[in-house]
């Protein structure tokens, strides 16, 4: 058990380090990308409420984060 409590603050220091790095602007540029791809989820998240087709609301999610996030759905995976 004590592993992992090290191994937890190891990891939490080495992400205040890596974050430390970044200018403010860097910073309020990250805020903002997540502010979108919030948005973008969120719409798609709708879509999906309404009734469409999944592959509709992928397609749709997919040009809303473009150049946004890493990856076919705006930077999120899950099971399916």
């Amino acid at each position: 058990m004590k592993s992992i409590a090290t191994l937890i603050a190891i990891t939490a220091l080495s992400a205040a380090s890596a974050w430390a790095q970044h200018s403010s602007q860097e910073v309020q540029e990250d805020i903002e990308r997540h502010k979108q791809m919030a948005a973008a989820h969120g719409a798609a998240a709708q879509c999906l409420q309404s009734g469409r087709k999944p592959d509709d609301c992928n397609k749709e999610l997919q040009a809303a984060c473009k150049g946004l996030a890493l990856g076919k759905f705006c930077g999120m995976r899950h099971a399916h």
